[in-house]
């Protein structure tokens, strides 16, 4: 079977290793693609969000199955683009339609969709530039720390999370009327604080039967001990170590089933991966936020621990049979630790030489923002490569990362040093 796969990032380069691995997938196209990808697979130099150009392409190479990486491809609706288009319409796209992506596109959509599901929560109320004073006065009416969301994408920055009341009515009127994330922050959800320790749970579906995938926790403040600006991800672990049988089965009860359930009876088409950012406050777990793709750099802990075929997951998700899968999970756990450009998450420098990869033995060193230049690898992003690693359990998969990463060198690289000290 010939797949393309949409995306460039280190999810992307776990997702193109992981379906090599079936006898199934016989080729495999990855737009844009990474250094890391431009090893195993064929980059193809396509915008993911260009439909018609993926589409001329999907024609072209007689491409059997399109896999969706990143979520602005899914928000701006793919799957509707493949599905009512009569000449492309029987090639399945993995992902979910325009409506269902909304869960990640829409924070206030996502929010009114938990409520009505009765899934448990953070209390919310959503404002706009015309409403910015109501909002003010809202955060008067809770305790700090005050948590503020762009309802739109904003690359996993747009949320912050403030302790001082002012200076929390300054950054809302600085979303809002000074449009600090752009259009992602033209309508911003303030919602109560939620105390406890975060874990991400992955699932599968094929909008009438689901599977849930390994569980992980990823960290997302560039400073140690949890500080600093929030990034998209710089480590990750999986399992969880403190997600126990009776947390796994109130998650599985109160959110997991609602959900699923939930798209179905709101008549949302739905195939593909629905990442469930959750909270446990004292035993008891809460959503935080929908993503409608896997996490990255979740996703490189995650699909290493799947033993199953993923293409033949991705078949099955396809032909609504998901059902008659069963997952085979390795019981070893695998950590990831990211390393970034130096100034990360701002201004950063790119067309770093990257140093090393080839001395990597015991881990694996997945890709992310790199490029192949004149036959050099070089940093093209600030999320550079995500070294993983297994272990019998998480403290010796953590050492094998660190021991990896000692081998790679490229100019200002940075990492944290702390992944997986707090738990």
């Amino acid at each position: 079977m010939t797949i393309l796969l949409l995306g460039s990032g280190g999810r992307e380069h776990a997702l193109a290793w992981k379906m090599l691995q079936s006898p199934k997938c016989s080729s495999l196209f990855v737009a844009p693609g990474n250094a890391g990808t431009a090893t195993i697979a064929k980059n193809i130099a396509l915008n993911p969000n260009d439909f018609a150009a993926v589409k001329a392409f999907v024609l072209q190479e007689k491409v059997e199955m399109v896999v969706v990486g990143p979520e602005d491809p899914l928000v701006l609706g793919v799957y509707d683009f493949f599905k009512n288009d009569a000449e492309i319409r029987h090639i399945p796209v993995i992902g979910p339609s325009k409506k269902g992506a909304q869960l990640e596109g829409s924070k206030e959509f996502a929010k009114e969709f938990l409520v009505k599901h009765n899934i448990p929560t953070a209390q919310y109320e959503s404002f706009t530039k015309e409403t910015v004073e109501e909002g003010c006065l809202f955060l008067e009416t809770l305790t700090a720390p005050f948590v503020l969301k762009a309802n739109g994408l904003a690359a996993g920055k747009g949320v912050l999370i403030l302790n001082d009341l002012e200076e929390a009515k300054t950054e809302l009127r600085s979303m809002l009327v000074d449009a600090k994330f752009g259009l992602a922050s033209s309508k911003v959800v303030i919602e109560e604080f939620l105390d406890g320790i975060e874990l991400s749970c992955f699932v599968l579906t094929d909008g009438k039967s689901y599977k849930v995938l390994p569980t992980a926790k990823d960290y997302k403040r560039i400073g140690e001990g949890d500080t600093g600006l929030n990034t998209g991800g710089m480590g990750a672990i999986s399992p969880v170590p403190f997600a126990n049988a009776v947390l796994l089965e109130k998650i599985e009860t109160r959110i997991i089933k609602p959900t699923i359930v939930g798209l179905q009876k709101d008549g949302i088409e739905y195939k593909g991966f629905v990442f469930i950012g959750l909270i446990n406050v004292k035993g008891e777990p809460m959503v935080i936020e929908y993503n409608v793709r896997m996490g990255d750099p979740e996703t490189e802990v995650v699909l290493p621990r799947l033993k199953s075929d993923l293409v033949e997951i991705f078949e099955a998700i396809a032909n609504q049979e998901l059902e008659k899968i069963t997952l085979d999970i390795d019981e070893r756990a695998a950590t990831t630790i990211v390393v970034v450009s130096g100034g990360y998450p701002e201004e950063y420098e790119k067309g770093k030489e990257i140093f090393g990869l080839e001395n990597i033995t015991d881990s694996i060193p997945f890709h992310a923002g790199t490029k192949i230049d004149n036959g050099k690898v070089v940093s093209n992003g600030g999320r550079v490569i995500a070294v993983t690693s297994f272990g019998a359990d998480f403290q010796e998969a953590i050492k094998k990362s660190y021991q990896s990463i000692e081998k790679l060198q490229f100019d200002k690289m940075y990492f944290r040093k702390d992944i997986g000290k707090d738990l």
